[in-house]
């Protein structure tokens, strides 16, 4: 099925005008996510780093205090009054800590705060205080389950006598589960939009999450804490245990191995970016549906006069059809010079179909109608009723002719007697030939009577004519007429192919016509 030019033109403007605004619109959508991503994982990178650099301070300042008060406590492991105040002085001054315990070189617990634990005079077997005996060294445990059934991160550091001799260690807890310091150092970063952070320690176990049921979960297979607890920092796209993606920043807490992790929902991020390029959209729908419209109306009008030279085009054969392609406004050069070749090839078109018609129609030899034309305008008299007379002649002895002087003279001879109808025919009348030398001369409105006096007037104008090289040549001639021979066409013509033999036989070089019967 051929395509419609002006929807093809208007398909490829369209294509033209939009692909670039597609694409620009494209690429501006991705530069300014990327960007805004960037910006994203940038910002929680540098957040994650303060953080953690925070955190790390509240480390290193709260080995200070427990180094600080075991230095005080060097002297007196024995007085359990001194013990007691100073476990209570240490968790209430500071409240870095949920609770304070003192133990001496055996893990035996000599003082604790609160004393609700219920730990005085027990041994305590947890790794954090084995590791805290055998290597007399302060340490940050890892997260474990105490015996009161909390979970922990347990900083120590050790008591020694005056001579440098291990006496015991105090240790102070972080519970994980209930409010803690890191609450309070991290728990005010929490973002209504999604965002949050949390920190996990050096086996990727959270130790911090805004979601406390959280707490003491492992997590494999996250970048982020792959990388963080290996040391690293940096950023990464990640997604959460519910599934939504994320775009974190971590940064290591060097005292401890711990890693912090701020992220942001992806989506929350671009939510600005998509609000953004749907409000640009709707800005350029009203310019895009007049750009439409224009390039409509302009394919419209370059399309038209191609439109009208092919309407043209279809009806070549039409006689109409050069004045109609004459009056196409081709105003632009290509269509122009079509409608040039158009009309150049219309013109010899016609030329070459009237030629056709008048081969298809003519006597090659004699340029006269043939059987064809005869038969064409026969219909149209009797379809318009118009009667007619018929003249049915041919050459006497035109054998000899032939036999004598060969054919080419016999050609001859039959294009001059071609000459001598067409001279005595009126304008409407019809000389035809209709076999080697038999020939009619159809007259249109004429009567028997009129048409007896031309066939004379043709017969004598021959006979007196003569032929060279043949010298004189005579016709015979026969009429017959239409209605009044008869009311049967084929008839009248057979009636005047009987008055032609009747001349024949009565001498030839005469002419017979068919009397009517009054």
């Amino acid at each position: 099925m051929a395509i419609d030019l002006r929807k093809l033109i208007l398909a490829l403007a369209l294509l033209g005008a939009f692909l670039p605004f597609a694409n620009t619109l494209y690429a501006s959508y991705q530069v300014q996510r990327q960007q805004l991503m960037d910006s994203t994982l940038g910002s929680n990178l540098a957040y994650a780093t303060k953080l953690a650099k925070s955190t790390d301070d509240f480390i290193q300042s709260a080995q200070l205090q427990l180094e600080y008060t075991a230095q005080l406590l060097s002297g007196q492991m024995h007085d359990a009054d001194r013990l007691d105040t100073e476990a209570a002085r240490l968790r209430l001054m500071s409240k870095n800590f949920n609770s304070i315990v003192i133990f001496d070189d055996t893990g035996k617990v000599l003082a604790t705060s609160p004393e609700t634990l219920q730990l005085q005079g027990r041994t305590l077997a947890s790794a954090a205080v084995r590791e805290s005996i055998r290597s007399r060294a302060p340490l940050i445990s890892k997260p474990y389950l105490s015996a009161t059934g909390n979970f922990i991160v347990l900083m120590v550091s050790p008591i020694r006598d005056p001579q440098g001799g291990f006496l015991g260690a105090i240790g102070g807890a972080i519970y994980l589960q209930k409010e803690n310091i890191l609450d309070r150092l991290l728990g005010h970063h929490f973002y209504r939009d999604g965002s949050y952070l949390f920190v996990v320690d050096g086996d990727g176990q959270i130790i911090y999450h805004p979601d406390s049921g959280r707490v003491g979960k492992v997590v494999r297979g996250n970048r982020a804490i792959d990388d963080v607890i290996r040391g690293g920092s940096g950023t990464a796209a990640v997604v959460n245990s519910k599934g939504i993606p994320m775009l974190a920043g971590y940064a290591p807490v060097t005292a401890t191995g711990w890693g912090v992790i701020a992220q942001r929902p992806r989506d929350v991020t671009l939510a600005p970016l998509t609000s953004l390029m749907r409000t640009v959209f709707l800005k350029t729908l009203p310019l895009a549906a007049a750009t439409v419209l224009l390039l409509w109306w302009c394919a419209r009008v370059i399309a038209r006069p191609l439109h009208m030279l092919a309407d043209g085009a279809r009806a070549m054969d039409q006689p109409g059809t050069p004045q109609r392609l004459r009056s196409v406004h081709s105003w632009y050069f290509e269509s122009r010079e079509l409608k040039k070749a158009m009309l150049l090839g219309i013109g010899l078109f016609q030329k070459s179909i009237t030629k056709l018609r008048e081969d298809v129609n003519t006597d090659p030899l004699t340029g006269l109608g043939n059987r064809r034309h005869l038969q064409a305008r026969l219909q149209d008299l009797q379809e318009q009723a118009t009667p007619f007379a018929v003249i049915s002649l041919d050459i006497d002895h035109f054998k000899r002719v032939n036999d004598t002087w060969g054919h080419d003279v016999g050609d001859l001879v039959l294009k001059q007697l071609a000459m001598h109808m067409q001279d005595v025919s009126r304008a409407d009348d019809v000389p035809c030939r209709v076999g080697g030398e038999e020939f009619l001369l159809l007259l249109p409105g004429a009567t028997v009577a009129s048409a007896a006096q031309v066939a004379e007037r043709l017969r004598r104008q021959v006979e007196q004519a003569g032929m060279p090289p043949v010298g004189q040549v005579t016709v015979s001639l026969g009429v017959a007429g239409w209605p009044e021979s008869g009311a049967d066409i084929a008839a009248v013509f057979k009636i005047a192919d009987e008055r032609l033999y009747a001349a024949k036989r009565g001498g030839r070089n005469r002419v017979e016509f068919h009397v009517p019967v009054a």
